[in-house]
């Protein structure tokens, strides 16, 4: 394989901040351990490289000048699940729900150690890569809910046909929901599906999030439902 095909099979990060040093020490730490890395210094120029290139992870800070962190990915997520990983100074844990809200992925405290955020990257990547295939064929693979199907190896949601975009997160919430349908799940259990760093109050947000995309109605939902004291379950009711 020449050095540009193999350069081409490597993952491509998106990292946007506004700090100089560490958007280039990013660059090359990220391009050492095997990743081609755009940067950008802001939200206009990451939204430039975005209509340009389609990126397999997004690391972006939240506090930049002019639009923030939480405003890109909130205009990011109208139209694309691309992986996201915030970066902040801010550390509470209403901060960080309001980052999941917004649809991002994974969330790191600045400042941080470059080695956490590559395992944090790598966990990111690999609950986004497609599940094995299931025994027993397609079939196996597809679990449906009212008019919704889940396709558990390409971690695809459709409803009669056509797509439903989901955040990595979701899709990762989708796959152990829909592996385990009609089986009680603790919140415990679904923080370990999305990783370590996401706690039970935003395993409720994400939850909140996903039913807008599968429910008729979310104040009631049907298929996605609370099991007061323990968790939630998938249906197929």
């Amino acid at each position: 394989m020449s050095q540009i095909d193999a350069s081409a099979d490597k993952p491509h990060i998106l990292v946007v901040d506004d700090d100089t040093r560490l958007r280039e020490l990013l660059r090359s730490f990220l391009s050492r351990n095997g990743f081609r890395v755009t940067v950008a210094a802001n939200a206009a120029e990451a939204r430039e490289r975005l209509d340009l290139i389609d990126f397999d992870l997004i690391v972006l800070d939240v506090m930049m000048p002019g639009k923030s962190g939480l405003d890109l990915a909130t205009e990011i997520r109208r139209t694309d699940d691309v992986p996201i990983l915030m970066l902040t100074a801010m550390v509470e844990t209403k901060d960080r729900i309001a980052g999941l809200e917004t649809g991002v992925d994974d969330y790191l405290g600045k400042p941080f150690e470059p080695r956490e955020l590559l395992l944090r990257i790598q966990n990111v990547l690999k609950r986004n890569r497609p599940a094995a295939p299931a025994a027993g064929g397609e079939a196996a693979r597809l679990v449906s809910f009212g008019p919704m199907q889940f396709d558990q190896e390409l971690g695809e949601l459709t409803q009669e046909g056509k797509r439903v975009p989901l955040t990595d997160a979701e899709t990762a919430l989708m796959r152990v929901l829909s592996a385990r349908l009609g089986e009680v799940l603790s919140r415990e259990t679904l923080c370990r599906s999305v990783g370590a760093a996401v706690n039970e109050r935003a395993i409720d947000v994400q939850v909140t999030r996903l039913r807008r995309k599968i429910e008729p109605d979310p104040s009631f939902p049907r298929y996605l439902r609370t099991v007061r004291g323990q968790g939630y379950r998938l249906v197929d009711a």
